[in-house]
């Protein structure tokens, strides 16, 4: 008799599950804070990342030397609309363009392989 006295009224309500994770329906605010939770976690080193080479990790005379074989090969591609041919040699490849009465030949060679890749474009007018 005690036990039935001391007994209240008992009430429950159905449990509602919400995901955390935005791929999984979950709040997508969260998303910031799980990768940087994540990525806190993470001691994984990426071994081939030594061997890329970022802008910051490249020195002033590489940049230099870069931008100028870009002009460099600028001016030679705009020199073709005057009719005018040439070719550009680098360390990595040489660049021969040849205007042949409105036939645009562009023959790049890979120096280190060998490999010659040919772009011909026709129907352009000197």
């Amino acid at each position: 008799m005690i036990g039935l006295g001391s007994c209240s009224l008992v009430q429950a309500t159905e449990l509602v599950y919400t995901p955390i994770n935005p791929s999984f329906g979950g709040n997508p605010l969260n998303g910031t804070w799980l990768l940087n939770n994540a990525q806190a976690q993470n001691d994984y080193d990426d071994p081939d990342l030594k061997n890329r080479t970022s802008v910051a990790g490249t020195s002033a005379l590489e940049r230099f030397t870069s931008q100028l074989q870009s002009r460099l090969l600028g001016q030679l591609l705009d020199n073709i609309s005057t009719g005018n041919t040439g070719s550009l040699s680098t360390d990595a490849f040489i660049v021969n363009v040849v205007d042949d009465s409105g036939a645009l030949t562009i023959e790049v060679t890979d120096r280190a392989t060998g490999e010659i890749s040919e772009i011909q474009v026709n129907g352009l007018a000197p």
